[in-house]
């Protein structure tokens, strides 16, 4: 018996926001735009590992990386309207955890 072919496009999708650290990532900008320092004080992180999702993230067009010519350079991460787009499933989630999780 055959399987449907999973869409490619919902495989995308699910591998984006389910690597470590991304879904967590998008929750926190989900408040407005936070500096890389508050991101890593946030979430049990590395700079190296969150440097490398906002990498991702960035390349993918949910995370925008605003730069400000001040001394020294302030750095600020938020989300485009296709980050945004993802609040409603990141608040089902939420919810979903709130009544089913321990």
């Amino acid at each position: 018996m055959n399987s449907p072919a999973l869409c490619t496009k919902v495989e995308k999708g699910m591998k984006i926001i389910s690597q470590r650290w991304t879904s967590l990532i998008i929750y926190q900008l989900l408040n407005g735009p936070h500096r890389f320092c508050e991101i890593e004080a946030a979430l049990p992180i590395s700079g190296r590992v969150l440097s490398e999702r906002f990498k991702e993230l960035e390349q993918e067009g949910i995370v925008n990386r605003e730069v400000f010519p001040e001394t020294p350079v302030r750095i600020a991460y938020s989300l485009t309207e296709k980050g945004r787009a993802l609040e409603p499933i990141m608040r089902e989630i939420e919810k979903w955890s709130h009544t089913w999780i321990d």
